[in-house]
C-alpha cells in the first residue's frame, strides 16, 4: 500500500509539480555561456526569442550570485528590452547605473528604459537623467538622439529641435 501510495504521489509531482519549470531553470543556467557567447558574436546567428528568454533567466541566475557585475546587468537590460520586458529592462539597468554612475551605456540604459515605460513618474526621472547626461556631454550623439525622442514625446518641441 505505501509503495503504491509513493509511486502516485511522485507521478503526481511529475505531472503538476513545478519539476519541469526546476528542469527548465537548471538547462538555461546551463546554456548561458554559449548564448551570451552567441549574442555578443556579430558573425554569429541571432538568438530566437526562445534562447533570448533562456538568457534572461540565466543571466539572472548568475547576477544572484555576482550582483556587482555591471556588465552582466548591462546585458540583462538590453535582453529585457529586446524582449519587450520593461520590469526586467528597468531594474537590470538601475542596478547597473547604481553601480556605476559614471557608465555611460549604463546611464543611458536607464533613461531609455525610463522614458519607455507606462508610468509617467519613471518618464519624468527619465527625462531627468537625460537632461543630466546631455548637460555631462552634449556630443555624444546616442544621449541626444534618445534626448530629443523623449521632448518630442512629451510634447517639448523646442527641446526636440535644439537636441
Amino acid at each position: 500500500g505505501a509503495v503504491i501510495a509513493l509511486a502516485v504521489g511522485a507521478g503526481s509531482y511529475a505531472l503538476t509539480g513545478s519539476y519541469q519549470q526546476v528542469r527548465a531553470w537548471q538547462q538555461a543556467t546551463a546554456q548561458t555561456p554559449g548564448l551570451l557567447a552567441r549574442a555578443l558574436d556579430p558573425a554569429a546567428q541571432p538568438l530566437n526569442e526562445e534562447e533570448m528568454a533562456r538568457l534572461a533567466l540565466g543571466l539572472r541566475t548568475r547576477l544572484q550570485n555576482d550582483a556587482g557585475n555591471v556588465e552582466g546587468w548591462l546585458m540583462l537590460g538590453r535582453t529585457g528590452m529586446v524582449l519587450g520586458n520593461a520590469g526586467t529592462a528597468t531594474g537590470a539597468y538601475a542596478n547597473a547605473y547604481r553601480l556605476a554612475p559614471k557608465n555611460s551605456d549604463a546611464a543611458l540604459g536607464y533613461a531609455e528604459a525610463l522614458t519607455r515605460s507606462s508610468d509617467p513618474e519613471d518618464n519624468r526621472r527619465g527625462g531627468e537623467l537625460l537632461r543630466q547626461l546631455v548637460s555631462r556631454d552634449h556630443t555624444d550623439i546616442r544621449v541626444l538622439s534618445l534626448y530629443a525622442f523623449n521632448a518630442f514625446e512629451q510634447r517639448r518641441f523646442g527641446e526636440a529641435v535644439a537636441a
